[in-house]
């Protein structure tokens, strides 16, 4: 049930009553979706053309060379991450979401225009940081508006936002850079994201009195001996509660193999003579059926349990690893199907993961557990392109693709072991 307003219910700056609930809150939570709308939308800049300007604008040679953005990328975003939930405890999430947004503004033009392959590096350092901070806010404040009874709906509509928006911006850059080549045009429509995700961050309200409502009428009060600081609840997320660890394994791999395709599969469909366009389908494809799938997968995860979800989109995401270099004689099926397999997998993965993660930590720890388990989570971006490099330099792109579904099976069947169900909060 929703809390209803009282003489010692919290309120907002304004003075208004607080209540919890995603009817209660649409509003908010509206303005919210449109922000991470705004979020995928820049990063998604980068998933048909950066490889591809690495290897045919810079020279490079190396896939270890071209893949050093994404690493770039996925350190800062993990490290950024962290230290969200920490800085949650001394500013509002909104000033950390404003943040962001300033942080990012450089990003559009450094990619358009960059003189060198370090000025591409260098923006992506910036990215990082700005989807560290808007991303973690975003989903933070629409997890404290609607309250723990709908966790998997709310992250499922936060993360669909995002993701369909890279999907689509993917797809567009795609098309753009086939109509007007790869720079610059294709990463200017990053200007028009900045700007709206700007605005609305200066507009939409913080949730500070929404986490007060759900600590008053938490069921488990925190215990006065637990430290709820960020090195301890770095410990807990990582390796001691026996779920957080498996839900923070699971979301590593997870990425690891966003982080993997986003270096391998343009480079690796290209060579096997598929034009831009035809690269921007599969790439847009994949982040796309990501983002609209977790709409229901999120709702579904409140109903069967994140466990399940976890663990079968794990295997799916493993299977559409095998199609890709299975089919490859027939290589726009195979990244097609490819792509929907590693979509529908991630759709199913995403949001009850962060639901579980929510599930197991108290409102008092849970933007720590939160920061520390998208930590793990985005390091994959930086594992999957290093490990990538490593094996394409060595092996080829096919055996990198291998390997990753191998790795991913794997995580599931740890993931299945490890994770239990716990949602004393829910109806």
């Amino acid at each position: 049930m929703n809390a209803t307003p009282s003489a010692t219910t919290p309120t907002d700056a304004a003075g208004r009553p607080v209540r919890l609930g995603l009817r209660e809150n649409w509003l908010q939570f509206t303005l919210l979706v449109i922000v991470n709308i705004c979020v995928g939308g820049l990063v998604g800049l980068e998933r048909t053309t950066v490889p591809l300007i690495g290897s045919e604008t810079f020279g490079l040679t190396s896939d270890l060379a071209v893949f050093s953005f994404i690493i770039a990328f996925g350190l800062t975003k993990a490290l950024t991450n962290l230290a969200a939930g920490a800085l949650t405890a001394r500013f509002r999430r909104k000033q950390l979401l404003v943040a962001g947004w300033l942080l990012g503004i450089p990003v559009p033009f450094a990619l358009a225009y960059a003189p060198s392959w370090g000025w591409v590096v260098a923006a992506n350092v910036l990215l990082g940081l700005n989807q560290g901070l808007t991303w973690s806010m975003t989903v933070n404040m629409k997890i404290d508006l609607v309250g723990p009874s709908r966790r998997g709906l709310a992250t499922g509509l936060n993360e669909a936002a995002g993701y369909t928006a890279v999907g689509v911006t993917a797809l567009l850059t795609g098309y753009l850079a086939t109509s007007y080549g790869l720079r610059p045009v294709p990463e200017l429509i990053g200007v028009v994201f900045v700007i709206a995700g700007l605005a609305l961050a200066l507009v939409v309200r913080d949730t500070a009195a929404h986490v007060a409502l759900e600590l008053a009428n938490h069921t488990k009060p925190l215990p006065t001996d637990e430290d709820t600081g960020l090195k301890a609840t770095f410990a807990r997320t990582s390796w001691r509660n026996r779920s957080l660890r498996g839900a923070s394994q699971a979301g590593l791999i997870n990425n690891l193999n966003d982080g993997l395709t986003w270096g391998v599969f343009p480079l690796l469909f290209t060579d096997h003579g598929l034009g831009l366009a035809a690269v921007g389908l599969i790439k847009g494809l994949y982040p796309i059926l990501w983002g609209l799938g977790q709409i229901p997968t999120g709702h579904l995860a409140d109903r069967i349990g994140r466990k399940p979800l976890i663990v079968y989109g794990m295997l799916v995401q493993a299977a559409g690893f095998v199609l890709a270099p299975a089919l490859l004689d027939r290589p726009l099926l195979a990244g097609i199907l490819s792509a929907v397999l590693l979509g529908l997998g991630t759709a199913m993965v995403y949001p009850a993961l962060i639901a579980s993660v929510s599930d197991h930590a108290h409102p008092g720890w849970r933007a720590n557990a939160l920061g520390t388990y998208r930590f793990w989570r985005d390091i994959g971006y930086a594992a999957g392109a290093l490990v990538a490099g490593i094996l394409a330099d060595a092996l080829g792109l096919d055996a990198t693709v291998v390997a990753a579904a191998v790795l991913t099976a794997a995580s599931g069947l740890l993931a299945a072991r490890w994770i239990t169900e716990h949602r004393p909060d829910a109806p």
